[in-house]
């Protein structure tokens, strides 16, 4: 009896690891790389997807064997000890988010930089995308850069409305907003359909975490990551948050 009661434990035990992978929703496991934070998921395609966080803004995302570098930055990783990059988004040249470096240790010649105007001017290589521009890197991967910019009186300077790019990737049929240098901007409510968003919440330069929940509310992610908060009080977001069912707040160490 005992020898069947463990026989059907394990089958069950089997069934539902195989369910939990083969759904499309992200799963909410830490693991490490080069003791970085990563998290796991399987596309709606069925594609593997990882995330890593580095620091700050500086991300990768590996998606079915493509490595997607988000503002590369040296103080935040060593990426001579990163894979080349097949692709690297930039979202504008302050000096924690555009580090010349970082580019050119994940750098190859099939290498595509993807940045805001100012920085492809500043590199010298790379294309460029404005705010409202698409682009279809491949069949399954597309990039829309969106507005990012500051809206509160004497912050413009830190990020004048036009100039600097947030991004909505889309791997696989799941859409991650990363949103840049920004406030809760109104163009945040033609932000729609996403699953992952990673939202600024780093006073003054971008949101207050009051800033941050209504910008929540309105772009209504599965999952949030609040990223680029440096030593703001994280834990008002997700306090703010913790009765809006329709999203988890995940901390990582993005400071």
């Amino acid at each position: 009896m005992k020898k069947i009661l463990l026989i059907v434990f394990a089958l069950c035990f089997s069934y539902g690891f195989s369910y939990s992978r083969s759904f499309y929703y992200p799963t909410n496991e830490i693991t490490k790389m080069q003791n970085f934070e990563t998290d796991s998921f399987t596309t709606k395609n069925g594609k593997s997807l990882k995330i890593i966080f580095f620091k700050h803004a500086s991300l990768l995302l590996e998606y079915a064997g493509k490595k997607i570098f988000v503002d590369p930055v040296s103080d935040y990783a060593d990426y001579t000890q990163q894979p080349k990059a097949d692709f690297i988004l930039i979202t504008h040249e302050h000096h924690d988010h555009f580090d010349t470096k970082a580019i050119e240790a994940i750098e190859t010649p099939s290498t595509k930089i993807i940045a805001n105007p100012n920085c492809r001017k500043m590199l010298d290589r790379g294309q460029e995308m404005k705010n409202g521009d698409a682009l279809q890197l491949e069949p399954d991967i597309k990039l829309e850069a969106v507005p990012a910019y500051n809206t509160t009186p004497g912050r413009d300077k830190f990020h004048p409305k036009g100039r600097d790019n947030g991004y909505i990737l889309t791997l696989g049929g799941i859409r991650i907003y990363i949103a840049g240098d920004t406030e809760d901007i109104p163009e945040l409510k033609q932000v729609k359909n996403i699953d992952i968003a990673f939202l600024p919440v780093n006073q003054p330069y971008t949101m207050t975490p009051e800033q941050a929940i209504r910008a929540t509310r309105i772009v209504r992610p599965h999952i949030l990551y609040p990223y680029h908060y440096g030593d703001t009080d994280i834990n008002k977001v997700k306090d703010g948050l913790k009765n809006d069912k329709g999203t988890e707040v995940r901390i990582r160490a993005l400071q």
